[in-house]
């Protein structure tokens, strides 16, 4: 059942098995009139802008905490090995 939509119809007991037009979903393969949207009686999304400019330079919370967690080591309250102390030293030099 490659590339036919996955839809269980259960009062003919049988898959759709449509091939046009066959999308990936959560749920699996769906056609168009077995997607989730449509099984709701819902109209489909419109495409969208898409990603903002910016989204893929956004700094995320996890570098921001190895940030902080470099200022701890290069302050000494965070016990480290000397070599990670001095890579922390270098690390807090460039962002300060």
């Amino acid at each position: 059942m490659s590339d036919s939509c996955a839809h269980w119809i259960g009062a003919e007991s049988r898959y759709c098995a449509a091939t046009g037009g066959v999308r990936m979903f959560l749920v699996g393969l769906c056609c168009p009139l077995h997607t989730p949207n449509a099984l709701r009686g819902l109209p489909e999304p419109q495409p969208g802008p898409g990603y903002p400019v910016g989204a893929w330079t956004t700094p995320s919370p996890i570098s921001d905490s190895r940030v902080h967690d470099a200022r701890a080591v290069a302050s000494g309250k965070r016990r480290s090995s000397p070599h990670v102390y001095r890579a922390a030293q270098a690390a807090v030099d460039k962002t300060t």
